[in-house]
């Protein structure tokens, strides 16, 4: 029986609709639809409705957001940069509330599912783990939160560290990290061997944050790529960043991206400013999988973010030379139904059977709505009333 009845609403296309919500999700969508007296009515007033917003790549336990300004230090070295980020970590609120801040932030915007990367090491152990996991026990009828046991420091050049990571997996992570197996460890085929063996161990997925540039790091995805097609990996393999494929010839390129497919490893890219990124619709004429995160959000890193991802999109769009409704639409997807699909989170989008989230925002269609994101938002999860208007 159709519980509640939105009307008067706009498809990403533009198009005029109504859609029907029973049990959570979707039962109808289209025009004219009907319902009994005992379904509960919402008029939508021509506003356009768009999936909730999935952030395939966050850093939930470095955030300053809700803190007061912390002013950018710039460090020399990327040891120097961890050094300046612990010491700032030392003089803010513990990392479960400003958790729970910045997840509050992020489910204001319309994001219903996350991916964090949370840092564990021989010397922090697992207390930024166990602090995300408390902030998304609060949030879990709330937000979809996947955690990375992130090495930030590395991991053979940080003793100890393979075994937390594998603790960290046995503990509630659900993915394991990397990070640039030659450039912070010098060791590609270790570094990549622990990650490897702690997922095949545990039956975990497997994120690997990759800075290298150039030739070195399409080597790199070659490698990883090799590794998730003979462990049968495919699907459960992301590589975040991947700065490389912006850095190479289009042969190159084309080589490493039909690898990249093959084998089933997905890209992750925020359009970072600094420098190249992953060319994303190259990548996607080769069938590989290309979603969206915001990455770090006003931390040690850098002062930029609010948890917006639309506003995400529409800078892989600014980014990308990205005109036409179609390339929109495609950034869109990278914040939407892509990355519910990278997550493996099922049965997201605006589909009979799909679970009704979705955002209501004044806009004449989902291209509109990338190129400049509307600040005023209606946020359903499973069809329920907004949790806020902005």
């Amino acid at each position: 029986m159709i519980e509640r009845l939105f009307t008067n609403a706009l498809l990403p296309d533009g198009s005029a609709a109504d859609l029907a919500v029973e049990d959570g999700r979707f039962a109808a969508i289209g025009c004219d639809l009907d319902a009994d007296e005992t379904a509960e009515r919402i008029d939508l007033g021509g506003r356009l409705v768009l999936p909730g917003f999935v952030d395939g790549h966050i850093h939930l336990d470095k955030s300053f957001f809700g803190e007061p300004w912390q002013p950018h230090r710039p460090a020399a070295s990327l040891r120097e940069r961890l050094a300046v980020e612990k010491a700032m970590l030392a003089d803010v609120r513990p990392a479960a509330v400003r958790a729970e801040v910045l997840i509050c932030q992020a489910a204001s915007l319309g994001t219903v599912a996350m991916r964090s990367h949370v840092d564990v090491d021989a010397t922090t152990g697992l207390s930024h783990l166990h602090a995300v996991m408390a902030a998304r026990e609060t949030w879990r009828d709330r937000m979809d939160i996947e955690l990375v046991a992130f090495p930030q420091a590395g991991i053979l050049t940080c003793p100890g560290t393979a075994d937390i990571l594998d603790a960290a997996i046995r503990e509630g992570a659900e993915v394991v990290g990397g990070i640039d197996p030659e450039g912070m460890d010098g060791d590609s085929d270790g570094h990549l061997d622990v990650v490897f063996g702690i997922a095949e161990r545990r039956g975990a997925k497997i994120d690997i944050h990759l800075h290298e540039a150039g030739l070195p790091g399409i080597a790199q995805l070659h490698r990883i790529a090799v590794r998730t097609l003979a462990l049968g990996l495919g699907g459960r393999v992301t590589v975040s960043h991947a700065y490389a494929l912006g850095d190479v010839e289009q042969p190159v390129l084309d080589t490493v991206a039909c690898a990249l497919a093959d084998a089933g490893v997905a890209i992750m890219t925020n359009a970072p400013g600094d420098r190249a990124f992953p060319p994303v619709l190259r990548l996607r004429e080769h069938g590989v999988r290309v979603f969206a995160g915001n990455d770090n959000i006003r931390d040690a890193w850098w002062p930029y973010g609010n948890g917006d991802m639309l506003q995400r999109a529409m800078l892989i769009g600014y980014r990308s030379g990205f005109y036409t409704d179609e390339h929109l639409a495609v950034a869109l997807a990278m914040a939407t139904t892509d990355s519910a699909r990278a997550l493996g989170l099922e049965g997201r989008g605006l589909e009979v059977g799909a679970l009704a989230n979705f955002v209501a925002l004044p806009a004449a269609n989902a291209a509109a709505a990338v190129a400049a994101p509307p600040s005023e938002r209606l946020v359903f999860r499973r069809g329920t009333a907004p949790d806020r208007t902005i």
